[in-house]
């Protein structure tokens, strides 16, 4: 008689019947998952589809109304973040939640001194973790230092740290080229060839595919299938987070024409460190972007991007340059002032400078725009034209949420970023700054604002896109920028650029004109610039 093969390990993660409700809104409905072990899980839906409210049950920050949590074989109640710690969970937020003015070793720390202190044993440890999972890390050095992908490997490193063996990362590659995405899913396939478990959030379906063992669609608060990635397409994948089919996308003619809109002569911008050190921020930046063109800038964050847009929008002052917005010098004028000449904003962190989020949504509609009809009536504010055309953004920009009067704070990230861009083009600008415009929506609602951008470039609106996302960039920009250490280094024809060659050039590799080469039809290597100097 043969020997019985032995019983498969249970799930390292067992969702059944998950619901939660709040107000006017049930963000969960009946939710099953199943989350096998050693396996790296993507769980994908629309924005609003419940994907956060789930996993912050699961990570003890939220509790459901109704149904069971599994781990391990092993039914479990979690009360806060530190039992689902207990159990071996572990998530690194979107956001990182990192102190700048601290090393790698104390930001690993913090909070978990006793498990094995602060000196000789921490550093033990994380150098233990760190070889493990091929996560390079360096103890002493201070955070600041970082770029955003090894900011990353700190977060994970922090959970591992802290015993996790199922890891939720939301939305791991938001910020990260391409390069450094393909470093990631290395650190993930590391991670579950050693019997950890990864569950995987993102919008990216390309990337969901390439990584994933397996898929869970959540729509509308419910889960509606799973999907095998070998036998899944990209489109297939997105039919089923929204309901329908997709448009298939439209050749467009250019729009750009021969008028100025914004144009940025030289500008200089430093900033003086607490040490007393000069940093140079901008270094004689010079664009021009002309009615009707979307002018796309490249680069890996903290090269001075952010800055620029800030120095655009009167945010920050500039140490000499000229800016001009049609035939009008703005280079001194208060932000409110630029504004009402023309200019929209989506900026970068939406809860920062784009929303009151303890406010309700049509305060929230007012913002940036308090003198300008429908939300003012000469010198008062026309509160009933404000909650009137908040209620048409919604409608058009299609915002899922329960009502107007309910806070920002209780929309999903991707409802916030829709109504921001429903606020900044309902008043027709001249000119939108853009700075990473669909950063955490799903494939429906980035599609739509897509073509919101498009139609209104169509009627010459001219666009300064900021973007990590290199799909959006080259999809969307008539022409395109690489930005380096405070420096416009590079220049691409998106028509031809691959994402690949586009972040080679934001990690300075490549300057001057980006020339799209195939690789000979031998497979040997192209001939290309030996140096720097030959690049350019």
């Amino acid at each position: 008689m043969n020997a019985s093969s032995p019983s498969p390990p249970p799930p390292a993660v067992e969702l059944r019947g998950i619901t939660k409700r709040f107000p006017g809104v049930v963000a969960n409905r009946d939710i099953d998952i199943t989350v096998r072990k050693g396996t790296v899980h993507a769980l994908c839906g629309e924005n609003g589809a419940g994907k956060s409210t789930l996993m912050k049950i699961l990570y003890g920050m939220q509790k459901p109304d109704e149904g069971t949590i599994t781990v391990d074989g092993a039914q479990v109640t979690f009360n806060t973040p530190a039992d689902a710690i207990a159990r071996g969970i572990g998530m690194v937020h979107q956001h990182f939640m990192l102190a700048d003015n601290l090393t790698v070793l104390e930001n690993v720390v913090l909070g978990a001194e006793k498990l094995y202190g602060i000196g000789a044993g921490a550093r033990k440890k994380i150098k233990e973790l760190s070889d493990a999972y091929g996560l390079n890390a360096r103890p002493d050095v201070l955070l600041e230092e970082l770029g955003v992908a090894d900011r990353q490997r700190v977060e994970i490193l922090k959970v591992l740290y802290r015993g996790a063996h199922t890891l939720i990362l939301d939305e791991p590659t938001a910020v990260l080229v391409p390069q450094e995405v393909d470093a990631l899913f290395d650190n993930l396939r590391e991670l579950k060839s050693e019997g950890l478990t990864v569950i995987f959030i993102s919008h990216k379906l390309g990337e969901v595919l390439s990584v994933a063992d397996e898929i869970t669609v959540i729509r509308r608060g419910t889960t509606v299938g799973t999907a095998d990635p070998k036998h899944t397409t990209t489109k297939q994948l997105a039919e089923l987070m929204v309901g329908s089919e997709l448009p298939s996308p439209e050749t467009e003619e250019s729009t750009v024409t021969d008028t100025p809109m914004l144009d940025v002569a030289a500008l200089r911008l430093t900033q003086t460190d607490l040490d007393g050190v000069e940093r140079v921020i901008l270094d004689d930046v010079t664009f021009t972007i002309h009615r009707g063109e979307v002018l796309g800038i490249a680069g890996v964050e903290g090269n001075g991007q952010s800055e620029l847009v800030e120095a655009v929008m009167g945010i920050r002052d500039p140490d000499s340059g000229v800016i001009t917005l049609g035939d009008a010098d703005i280079s001194h004028a208060p932000t409110r002032r630029r504004r009402e000449q023309g200019i929209g904003y989506i900026p970068e962190d939406r809860h920062r400078h784009g929303l009151l989020l303890e406010a309700p949504l049509w305060e929230n509609r007012v913002l940036g725009h308090v003198t300008e009809r429908p939300n003012s009536r000469g010198p008062l504010l026309d509160i009933k034209g404000a909650r009137a055309d908040t209620e048409r953004i919604i409608a058009a920009y299609d915002v899922r949420t329960p009502g107007i009067d309910v806070t920002a704070a209780s929309l999903s990230g991707g409802n916030q970023q829709k109504l921001i861009v429903g606020r900044e083009m309902s008043h027709t600008p001249k000119l939108l700054i853009a700075a990473h415009p669909t950063r955490g929506v799903d494939v429906g609602a980035q599609a739509q604002i897509w073509d919101q951008i498009r139609e209104a470039r169509r009627d010459g609106l001219a666009v300064l896109l900021i973007s990590a996302d290199l799909d959006e960039l080259i999809g969307l920009s008539d022409t395109l920028r690489v930005m380096y250490r405070g420096r416009l280094v590079a220049d691409a024809d998106p028509a031809t650029i691959t994402p690949e060659e586009l972040g080679s050039a934001m990690t300075g590799a490549v300057t001057g004109h980006l020339e799209h080469t195939e690789a000979p039809a031998d497979g040997s290597p192209s001939d290309g610039p030996e140096s720097e100097d030959d690049a350019r």
